[in-house]
């Protein structure tokens, strides 16, 4: 007999998580980019508090931790945006905080943890999985709070859940969301906003051929929790799935695609020329396939694309050839 999710997105998940994100985050942009298609909008997590939408989710788990939790404080497993997520929340809230992040995290990431007060731990084994096993011992030990970048009813309401309540209070039910996947708790929590307010809305994941943890699991029927690491532009994109956020995502019919590396640093260039604005390769990664495919979609209302981060080295940018002339975007109030 299969088995279902080890848990679901409900209402009190929602509620909460659009309390605290209104209080201690901010509602991103979202803009039209004519330039890729005049039915396209992108949702700017890349201007979120911390450059990322995974402080949302880190936020509303803080949130909800019992007295004698924040007195333990928490421990997190990140590619990067995470856990600058979880040492803003703990900042905010008042909570110590420890993150182990995978070898070759980008330095304006590993920099800014550490700047926001949380504890760094870098390890010496590649890949994100093996930073989550460390961290995950390490809660074991010490008997605290793991607080996963994926894997919980809080976490994936905060990501995904507060970002599909802004897309659809702003620009009613487009025709697709279109994010970017890792673990799958953006996707998830995109699906539990979407089924709340009962709207008709196809959700598209995008995986990198490096790393294509939700893709193949979908291929394969069952979750996919571990892969080899490998290069990839889109670090915070790369390992593996739990069951439950696999079972979620295929319950919510979402419609996994795959890109590829020179499509990602061909969405970094764009970004930078044309938004005027750094873009991660994860966030690329889904603008990457939306470039590609936006003529093929059906029908004429808006698709939005989550620009999920814009926490990349100068450096990475500055090997892709980008150059940064002005911008010119519409933007929808909301």
């Amino acid at each position: 007999m299969t088995m279902g999710p080890a848990w679901r997105i409900g209402t009190e998940h929602l509620e909460q998580a659009r309390g605290v994100v209104r209080r201690y985050a901010t509602q991103t942009p979202l803009v039209a980019a004519t330039a890729i298609d005049p039915r396209v909008w992108l949702k700017l997590e890349c201007h979120q508090h911390t450059g990322s939408f995974k402080v949302r989710g880190a936020l509303t788990r803080l949130s909800v931790l019992t007295d004698e939790e924040r007195g333990q404080g928490v421990v997190a497993a990140s590619a990067g945006n995470h856990g600058l997520g979880v040492a803003y929340a703990a900042r905010k809230l008042g909570v110590r905080a420890k993150v182990f992040v995978p070898p070759g995290t980008p330095a304006v990431k590993v920099e800014g943890i550490g700047a926001l007060g949380a504890e760094v731990v870098v390890g010496d084994t590649p890949g994100y999985d093996a930073a989550e096993e460390a961290a995950r011992r390490e809660a074991r030990a010490r008997g605290c709070v793991f607080i996963s970048p994926y894997d919980d009813p809080w976490v994936a309401a905060g990501n995904g859940g507060t970002v599909g309540l802004e897309i659809f209070e702003s620009i009613g039910s487009p025709d697709a969301v279109v994010c970017p996947v890792g673990g799958g708790g953006l996707i998830c929590g995109l699906a539990a906003a979407r089924d709340a307010g009962g709207r008709d809305v196809d959700l598209v994941g995008v995986n990198t051929e490096a790393s294509p943890g939700m893709f193949r699991s979908f291929e394969k029927g069952e979750a996919v929790e571990t892969l080899p690491p490998a290069p990839t532009l889109a670090e915070g994109l790369e390992g593996g799935v739990r069951p439950t956020t696999f079972l979620l995502a295929r319950e919510a019919r979402v419609r996994m695609e795959l890109v590829a590396e020179d499509e990602i640093a061909a969405a970094m260039r764009w970004a930078r020329d044309v938004l005027g604005t750094p873009v991660e390769g994860s966030a690329a990664a889904a603008i990457a396939w939306v470039r590609r495919c936006v003529a093929r979609l059906p029908g004429d209302a808006p698709i939005v694309v989550v620009v999920s981060g814009g926490n990349v080295d100068p450096a990475r940018l500055g090997g892709l050839g980008c150059r940064p002339p002005p911008s010119a975007l519409r933007r929808r109030s909301g």
